[in-house]
């Protein structure tokens, strides 16, 4: 018998080399198909994923960390309109770090570093223009500091000093902020940059500096202007914070009682800023004398006399003073006269008592409330009965004054200064708010995510095995078949070819033993046979 033996690798080239053509076309695009497929699902599993690492660069801050990348040898690659710069993710922090170490990237805005450059021979006017070039950038790097300002650009206009008094002109300044979307500056963070400006340069006036945002809005105002159109910020700014204190006082005290969301509070406040100085001066009435306090005392006393004129002949006697005269103890208002002389005594007292004064100066705070109006919504009670119904009902009147006298404890109530008070019990109108569905399992971000990477993965395990199992092998299963066929062939021509060559011989003396031999070698052989007989009638033997 013959044994099928498998066909040799040059045998199957030859019977790749014997199909048809279209044959051929198909199995070559299978496997170049599987191949694109391979690598394509090689490369999109190996590909990293990229993570911004700086944006919005300059170009010549990008052309310097684009030839550090390349030097560190890190893989980049930029986003859709080359606004930023992409590198892998588990990159990212390192490639910042050593860039940072290079000083990249370089700040467009340069400070007080332009002077450590300094070239030998630079002329003055030179020197200053670098010196107003790194103030300007040193304001515009403090400025950027605030978190709601994404740039800022600084102008200074500092006039050259002179020697005359009358032409001095004071310096002024503009600033330019590129705010972040959604965070404006108030005023006070405005008066604060305005401030800060004008503290750096020497003689600037909080007047001169002028701050415009992005959009060309003027974001600094002059404050006289605003003092004398009767607008003071600061004055607003208190009134709300009143308000807004008395609001909260009020449903925080309420709130126990009716419920949460169910109280509604507002307030206007009435202040009065007006500014009063009084000073003012008083005397009692007067005291007593002896109870008084003396402060000064005078007292004079005058003595006249009237004496006879002296006559005779002068003489060491007439030269000689007169005797002391001694008047009598007598009444001052009563002359006396001894031997023909008289004296008159008078005195004079005046005492000064201190006066009994007062004076007060008082200056009246600013901000004081003139009149306060409140108004109070409470919602309708709500009840829910034995079944789960839910109703509501009207405040009783007991309870509507219990909160009428809350409230006016908690604010103050003053009737002299003319305050209101306004309470309304009604049913609050429940918001209309969109139910909005949950998501099912099947549409959560996760899950979408990890069924798109098996989909993925799954369409190309799909189109590799279609390629592998419904083109390739087949087509090889077919190869192998006939190479198969193309064997057994050649076997059997060869074994043809070997029996015409080596017949074997029957004895030929008895012709019973021949037949019976012929008969044998038909059992035993019959392809044999059929072989010898096919190659006699071929040969017409």
């Amino acid at each position: 018998m013959a044994v099928d033996t498998p066909p040799s690798l040059l045998s199957q080239l030859q019977l790749l080399n014997r199909l048809p053509m279209q044959q051929k076309f198909g199995l070559m695009v299978a496997a170049a198909a599987i191949i694109a497929i391979l690598v394509g699902a090689w490369i999109w599993e190996t590909t990293p994923d990229y993570r911004v690492l700086y944006s919005n660069l300059s170009d010549k801050d990008g052309g310097a960390i684009i030839a550090s990348l390349q030097q560190l040898n890190v893989p980049y690659k930029f986003a859709e309109g080359g606004g930023a710069l992409l590198v892998p993710a588990d990159m990212v922090h390192e490639a910042r770090l050593k860039l940072a170490s290079q000083g990249l990237p370089k700040s467009s805005l340069v400070g007080f570093e332009l002077m450590e450059n300094e070239k030998f021979g630079t002329s003055q006017f030179q020197e200053q223009v670098n010196y107003q070039r790194a103030l300007e950038g040193e304001l515009a790097k403090t400025i950027q500091s605030l978190s709601s300002v994404q740039s800022a650009r600084v102008h200074l206009a500092i006039p050259k000093p002179s020697v005359f008094v009358r032409e001095q002109e004071k310096p002024s300044a503009s600033v330019l902020l590129d705010l972040y979307p959604g965070k404006p500056l108030d005023q006070a963070q405005v008066s604060a940059i305005a401030h800060l400006v004008s503290s750096s340069i020497s003689d600037l006036s909080v007047k001169n500096v002028t701050i415009v945002d992005q959009n060309g809005n003027l974001l600094s105002q002059p404050i006289d202007a605003l003092l004398n159109s009767g607008m003071d910020p600061g004055q607003m700014k208190y009134i709300q914070e009143t308000e807004r204190s008395y609001i909260k006082r009020i449903e925080d005290i309420l709130t126990p009682v009716v419920g949460a969301n169910n109280v509604r509070a507002q307030v206007t406040a009435d202040l009065d800023f007006s500014q009063v100085e009084n000073t003012s001066e008083s005397f009692r009435p007067n005291q007593d004398p002896a109870g008084a306090a003396v402060r000064s005392q005078q007292v004079s006393e005058t003595n006249s006399s009237s004496e006879q004129k002296a006559s005779g002949v002068p003489g060491s006697l007439s030269n000689q003073p007169p005797a002391p005269v001694s008047a009598p103890v007598a009444s001052p208002s009563k002359p006396t006269s001894t031997s023909g002389n008289t004296s008159n005594t008078q005195k004079d007292s005046t005492t000064n008592y201190e006066l009994d004064k007062t004076i007060q100066h008082t200056k009246h705070p600013v901000g004081n409330i003139k009149r306060l109006s409140v108004a109070v919504v409470v919602n309708y009670d709500r009840k829910v009965d034995a079944k789960g119904k839910v109703s509501f009902k009207p405040l009783p009147p007991g309870e509507i004054g219990q909160i009428n006298d809350l409230v006016k404890e908690t604010m103050g109530f003053n009737a002299t200064r003319g305050d209101t008070l306004n309470i309304v019990n009604t049913a609050f109108t429940a918001p209309e708010t969109e139910v909005i569905p949950p998501l099912p399992w099947w549409k959560q971000p996760e899950i979408t995510a990890l069924a798109t990477t098996i989909a993925k993965n799954l369409a190309i395990a799909a189109i590799v095995g279609y390629l592998i199992f419904g083109i390739i092998r087949p087509a090889l299963k077919n190869i192998k078949l006939q190479a198969v066929e193309l064997a057994q062939t050649e076997a059997a021509a060869k074994a043809e070819a070997e029996q015409h060559h080596h017949v074997p011989s029957i004895p030929m003396h008895d012709e019973g033993q021949s037949v019976e031999a012929a008969r044998e070698l038909a059992r035993q052989n019959p392809q044999l046979v059929a072989n010898v007989i096919k190659g006699w009638v071929a040969g017409n033997e």
